[in-house]
């Protein structure tokens, strides 16, 4: 009896620091000091996201940070750009989630365009912007295949376009 009261104690003194460092998004969110935007209504005819099944499929969705990234924008404003771009999909993946981040199984695929001078080449320098802030929210959850390309031009000259593909629980 005694052996099983010691193991028994043993296992909840090993496991409660676990537990205690497992955060859900919208904690992590506040612990970082972000505050999701307002969701901004489509500039066409389509819709922010869709939902097939256990898979959310995001529209592409940019800041509101404008120019070409290599001639306007240096690197560092374009990573800034992607981060901004990051806190917008967040906040539509908690509206398409029903409030619940926890949700959010893992990210499967992201696609990130920059408007790009036509010498510019690093394109995945500015999406970090975006891809290191969903590792740092969602943790790895939030590691994900990717593309990062550059384009002559994007909608209303944003700097960044992202379109996501997640997994929901």
């Amino acid at each position: 009896m005694k052996l099983k009261h010691l193991l028994l104690t043993l296992s909840l003194v090993t496991l409660l620091p676990l537990l205690s460092f497992a955060q859900s998004p919208e904690e992590k969110l506040k612990e970082l000091g972000l505050t999701l935007p307002e969701i901004t209504s489509p500039i066409a005819n389509y819709v922010k996201w869709k939902k097939v099944d256990n898979m959310l499929y995001l529209s592409g969705t940019g800041p509101d940070v404008y120019g070409k990234v290599g001639a306007d924008l240096s690197v560092d404003e374009g990573y800034q750009a992607a981060r901004e771009t990051g806190l917008e999909i967040i906040a539509v993946l908690k509206l398409a989630t029903v409030g619940d981040l926890s949700r959010i199984k893992q990210f499967v695929k992201v696609m990130g365009m920059v408007n790009s001078a036509p010498d510019f080449t690093k394109q995945p320098a500015v999406i970090n912007g975006f891809s290191d802030l969903m590792v740092e929210v969602f943790g790895e959850k939030g590691k994900h295949a990717r593309s990062a390309v550059g384009v002559a031009a994007l909608p209303n000259n944003m700097a960044v376009e992202i379109e996501v593909i997640v997994e929901i629980e």
